[in-house]
């Protein structure tokens, strides 16, 4: 047989029981605003382009335009049409730039821990200092945000084989780098399980509008595929659909422009779904009996 993670066991999601969100909803959207900090001039960068060497200001400079610019267009994107957000954060952007994240968390959006910086990944890393660096952002989150963040996505979605363990030992509930499902599923871990929450992969905007060059109208037009499509399906089970932003993509004028028609469109169904944050749908999720969600009968 293949070696296996042993995480979770495979389970057909056409033959699980069935439940419903919040107030009957049967389709749960979060939108996750990934902002992202790095070291200049050292460590890993990325431009998505023929590698250039340090200093890359180029790369520095589009990256910081999300946290300058983007992001405070996407706050005002979020107010101006009543959706709360997921902001994932790397939290060097505390020393760098608090008010930015001082401005999404006085509006109720959930802190997610999303690493120290981009300019390093946990596979790198050995077991003490993967241990540290996740003890260290989530220390981080609590000393400025008074709460202990409940969710994780590793910078660039990058986990070694002692993630899960590290990351509930250090107390996170759920985790966002396992695209597995369009349902939460729980996974096993050495100190008890922990919730993996649907992010999209696929439609990621880092990969749709960078990396394979989509172009925003179309990138926009396949999220309304998605939710429509998601929307229907959910009158058979209950769906999680992961909107993914970067602020350094989507916070971009001409790419706004296309997301604002998106969320006109899913909003125009408010009273059909349930607009949550992950923390949230991990809420719900653990409030459900045993044998309910795929391995909600782990200990």
């Amino acid at each position: 047989m293949l070696k296996s993670h042993d995480r979770y066991d495979y389970s057909a999601i056409s033959s699980r029981p069935d439940y419903s969100w919040p107030n009957g909803k049967r389709l749960a959207i979060h939108f996750s605003l990934n902002v992202e900090h790095f070291a200049f001039g050292e460590g890993m960068g990325n431009d998505y382009a023929v590698p250039h060497p340090q200093p890359n200001s180029r790369s520095f400079a589009w990256r910081d335009y999300g946290n300058r610019v983007g992001a405070w267009r996407l706050l005002e994107l979020a107010n101006d049409l009543d959706f709360p957000y997921a902001l994932l954060v790397n939290t060097e952007l505390y020393d760098y730039c608090p008010e930015m994240i001082a401005a999404f968390s006085k509006r109720g959006d959930e802190i997610v821990g999303h690493g120290r910086t981009n300019a390093e990944r946990q596979v790198d890393m050995s077991l003490e200092q993967e241990r540290a660096c996740i003890r260290e952002a989530a220390q981080t989150i609590f000393k400025h945000e008074g709460i202990a963040p409940k969710g994780w996505l590793a910078p660039y979605i990058s986990q070694t084989y002692d993630s899960p363990d590290l990351l509930k030992e250090q107390g996170f509930k759920y985790m966002m780098d396992w695209p597995l499902d369009d349902q939460p599923v729980w996974f096993r871990t050495k100190h008890g399980r922990i919730l993996a929450i649907p992010y999209s992969h696929d439609l990621n905007d880092s990969i749709e509008c960078v990396s394979r060059r989509t172009p925003a109208q179309l990138f926009c037009e396949n999220l309304i595929d998605q939710f429509d499509e998601m929307l229907e399906e959910s009158s058979k089970r209950p769906l999680v659909m992961s909107i993914v932003l970067h602020s350094f993509i989507l916070g971009q004028p001409y790419r706004l422009r296309q997301l604002r028609r998106v969320m006109q469109h899913i909003l125009a169904h408010r009273d059909d779904i349930w607009l949550a944050r992950p923390g949230e749908i991990y809420d719900h999720i653990n409030s459900l009996p045993d044998g309910v969600v795929p391995g909600s009968t782990l200990k």
